[in-house]
């Protein structure tokens, strides 16, 4: 992998990913709408731009190997009750966007965050969650991901989606895991640090692909 183009560079799980892909001497053009607010990394392009825009994820992918997608809904904050900020379908236009324009550079391979609860995950999900989900605004963020989840499936390519339980920023609480839903009983979180270095590991190593792992940490 010469060069990585990630979407969602500038969120709190992307700043991870480019500080680790730097650490780890990967070349990365990130696609970000305000370069002025990430801090200059080694090996790391920033790209203006929006991954709501076509021609902005075009003109970011020219030259690059693979991508990771670590896109979320906006809220106008973490409380479940906050209205949403972006489009109802903000990250399958993205992703829709992305397969194509992955097919007129070539590139096959993809690695996507996702979320538990997410496609066939959902049956492992506590019915308490399934309840916060369906009454509040996460549910449109939940009806985004399954709208990614759909076009990758249909896609012919290398994909992977990586379904985190719950985003922390505190370290890991245990060692990461990871598993198919239902495999193995997961655990309530996972650090970003974690995502974001399962997700470079996935791609470099070519893991899992065409499958949907869940990632926790699991205690100590």
């Amino acid at each position: 992998m010469s060069r990585l183009l990630v979407l969602g560079g500038s969120g709190r799980l992307g700043q991870h990913i480019l500080e680790q892909a730097s650490q780890r001497g990967v070349r990365v053009r990130a696609l970000v709408r305000n370069p002025d607010v990430i801090p200059a990394l080694p090996g790391v392009e920033l790209v203006p731009g929006t991954p709501a825009n076509i021609d902005d994820i075009r003109a970011a992918a020219g030259g690059t190997d693979a991508v990771v997608v670590a896109l979320n809904n906006a809220r106008a904050s973490d409380n479940p009750w906050a209205k949403p900020v972006s489009p109802p379908s903000f990250m399958t236009d993205a992703v829709r966007d992305t397969l194509t324009v992955m097919a007129d550079h070539g590139l096959r391979r993809i690695v996507i965050t996702s979320a538990l609860g997410v496609g066939d995950s959902w049956r492992v999900v506590n019915p308490i969650f399934k309840t916060l989900v369906n009454v509040s605004s996460i549910k449109n963020g939940y009806d985004d991901h399954n709208g990614v989840e759909r076009l990758v499936r249909d896609s012919d390519v290398d994909w992977t989606l990586v379904r985190a339980t719950a985003l922390t920023n505190k370290p890991p609480a245990g060692p990461l895991h990871a598993a198919e839903a239902g495999q193995d009983k997961h655990g309530p979180t996972v650090s970003r640090s974690e995502v974001a270095r399962f997700l470079l590991d996935t791609v470099e190593n070519n893991a899992w692909i065409r499958r949907a792992p869940l990632i926790w940490n699991s205690r100590r």
